[in-house]
């Protein structure tokens, strides 16, 4: 008969040097022996100190503790094998989380120093993009440069025939003694320079899509660029005025010294405008056919056909707040048609409405600057 001892099993003939475990020490096989005295590999254990090893659940298999050799239930592991509930319930999101703490939080910070420093950096690539848009628009047309000037002598055209004898739109020009198509084409021309810097500079950023994601450059310079190519065609437009000056033999008053800050003013409000519409076409291409008709109504509800002294006096002020053009095209005709300085607190409310459009349309693109690239 067999022998037990230290929970090992002695068989006949073994010797004790096989069979038996020798005092203060247990055989290496009966480590792993289960109660009843059989015997289990090494590599088949379930279990070591009582907790369960990877691969085998929780289950409660009685093991034999290395250090006693004595049997027990194995305690499960917290969280490990006990079914879906608590890896669920581990998964689960805290309610009282809200999101990420705040400063771990993406926060783009803009300074306008930084942007102009980094445009005025990127001047070169602003001056081939213009050169690239200009040869593109005027390549292969018969007319070339000569459309700069076709549309607005059309408008100055219609706006003879038809304003110049509807009502007293044109009595701006008779109180002051100027002929109505010089009248008109002073206003035709700011403009024409909005209208097309706008239009062109809306859909600036998605027409470049592909150039966004292969150079690094501020993403304003595709707005700029087509201002700058806006600039060109009204400097082209401009020579009309000379021959409309021999025609007519009115030339320019002494006072045009003022034509430098209105020319400013204009420039601010033109680019606050196209810097918002540039930014916001890319998440909203809605307003690319909104464009066009906001563009005719605002020539109608701009002094281009009419004079400034359309408008109720009372509204003057809050009127130009809201479009800074109006005083610019006023205070063109004053300085060069009437001989007159322009309107200084008129002038001064356009020139504050237009820097504080300017300066919160370049916040608002540099906040929208980081998608752009990924939805243009």
């Amino acid at each position: 008969m067999g022998e037990y001892v230290g929970g090992a099993v002695g068989m006949p003939g073994d010797g004790s040097s096989n069979g038996l475990s020798r005092a203060g020490g247990v055989d290496r096989a009966s480590r792993h022996a289960r109660p009843g005295g059989v015997d289990e590999p090494a590599d088949h254990r379930t279990h070591v100190n009582g907790a369960p090893l990877a691969g085998h659940g929780g289950a409660t298999t009685p093991t034999i503790d290395s250090r006693t050799g004595t049997g027990r239930p194995a305690a499960p592991t917290a969280g490990v094998g006990n079914g879906t509930g608590r890896i669920a319930a581990a998964q689960a999101p805290d309610p009282e989380i809200k999101g990420p703490p705040p400063e771990l939080r993406f926060k783009r910070r803009t300074s306008l120093l930084r942007g102009m420093r980094e445009l005025w950096h990127s001047r070169e690539l602003v001056r081939t993009l213009a050169e690239r848009d200009l040869k593109a628009r005027y390549k292969q047309a018969v007319l070339g440069f000569a459309w700069a000037i076709i549309t607005p002598v059309l408008l100055m055209l219609v706006f003879t025939i038809v304003f110049q004898r509807v009502g007293n739109l044109s009595d701006a020009a008779h109180k002051y003694h100027v002929p109505y198509p010089l009248f008109s084409y002073l206003g035709l021309l700011p403009w024409t320079f909005f209208m097309s810097s706008v239009t062109q500079g809306s859909s600036s950023l998605v027409s470049n899509g592909p150039l966004l994601n292969k150079v690094y450059c501020p993403r304003e310079v595709f707005p700029f660029a087509t201002v700058i190519v806006a600039t060109v065609d009204m400097l082209i437009a401009s020579t009309v005025l000379v021959v409309l000056f021999a025609a007519y033999t009115t030339p320019p008053a002494a006072t045009s010294w003022a034509l430098p800050i209105l020319l400013l003013i204009q420039f601010e409000v033109t680019l606050g405008v196209v810097l918002v519409l540039s930014a916001a076409v890319v998440y909203f291409r809605d307003i690319r056919h909104v464009l066009p008709l906001l563009m005719q109504m605002g020539m109608f509800a701009t002094p281009v056909a009419y004079g400034m002294d359309q408008i109720t006096r009372d509204w003057l002020l809050p009127y130009v707040i809201c479009n800074p053009l109006a005083a610019v095209i006023d205070g063109y005709r004053r300085s060069i048609l009437y001989g007159q300085q322009p309107d200084w607190e008129l002038t001064g409310a356009a020139a504050g409405s237009a820097t504080v459009l300017l300066i919160v349309g370049y916040k608002v693109f540099k906040k929208l600057e980081a998608g752009i690239a990924d939805v243009a």
